[in-house]
């Protein structure tokens, strides 16, 4: 599947920067591509992403990465949908 890479990232501090964001993938491999996504009306964070990895990596990145705390926010980490799909239901 040509999608595997891409990872989501959400709940970011609204001033976290790409080097950042890229020092928190790095240690899982080559950050292969990172786009933050900013509101297209003021040009500031909307605090969520998108971060590509090698295929091999991708499942230990969200498994480290989920749920850890930045800078006071809890950071959510997981493989992306393509536009469209609709989220898995959670189980509580």
């Amino acid at each position: 599947m040509k999608d595997d890479r891409n990872i989501y990232i959400g709940s970011l501090p609204l001033d976290a920067d790409e080097s950042e964001v890229r020092g928190l993938f790095a240690p899982y491999g080559e950050v292969l591509k990172l786009t933050l996504i900013l509101d297209q009306e003021t040009g500031e964070s909307r605090g969520f992403g998108f971060v590509k990895l090698p295929d091999d990596r991708v499942q230990t990145a969200v498994d480290a990465l989920d749920g850890i705390e930045l800078r006071g926010c809890r950071v959510r980490v997981n493989v992306a949908r393509d536009k469209g799909q609709k989220a898995p239901r959670r189980r509580f």
